[in-house]
């Protein structure tokens, strides 16, 4: 690296002594008169020579110095670049392997909930029916005794009626007569005569 340097430094300083001279000595030959250098005939060879001179020592260092660097770092930036496109496409292809995954557990999930929300429904649809059963069962079993005790109690009375209504029926005759009647007789013509409620 530092011999290429040093080589190219060189080269330059040798062009720089080259045009300086051969400027002073145009300068030198134009006070006398004569043409212009790059028309000078007799400066063709020597500026054709060192033409040629440049033009391959440029194109070497051109060739194994510059241009092998150059075409390493473009080659570099594209290696960098198509890794990063790889990753970037790797990344976007877990990405959407986790949305599509995230999805799935979502879809799960609401089906998931929407059978809890619906076993919860019938469960207590279940309960709330066989609580029914129970309580109507405990109601037609309360109403059948209740119905039960108001029949006896309506039997009861009515028995009581018909007993006092055969006192009374006694104690009225006993007065109107004077005499008691058969209580037997009288409570089956009071039994006999009453209408049922």
């Amino acid at each position: 690296m530092i011999a290429r340097s040093k080589l190219l430094g060189s080269t330059t300083l040798s062009l720089a002594v080259f045009s300086t001279a051969v400027f002073a000595k145009d300068v030198s030959n134009s006070e006398k008169g004569a043409t212009f250098p790059p028309f000078d005939t007799t400066t063709f060879a020597p500026t054709l020579f060192w033409l040629l001179v440049t033009f391959a020592t440029l194109y070497w260092l051109m060739s194994r110095v510059a241009l092998p660097r150059i075409s390493n770092i473009i080659e570099n930036r594209n290696s960098i670049i198509s890794r990063d496109i790889e990753q970037a496409a790797a990344f976007q292809k877990k990405a959407e392997d986790a949305a599509s995954a995230y999805e799935t557990a979502l879809t799960k999930a609401k089906a998931n909930a929407l059978s809890i929300g619906a076993d919860a429904k019938n469960e207590a649809s279940k309960r709330s029916a066989d609580r029914r059963k129970q309580v109507e069962a405990d109601m037609a079993t309360k109403i059948a005794a209740a119905e039960e005790g108001i029949a006896s109690t309506k039997t009861a009375a009515m028995n009581n009626v018909s007993a006092i209504a055969s006192e009374a029926v006694v104690a009225i005759l006993y007065r109107l007569t004077g005499t008691e009647p058969d209580t037997d007789v009288v409570a089956k013509a009071v039994s006999a005569n009453m209408s049922p409620l």
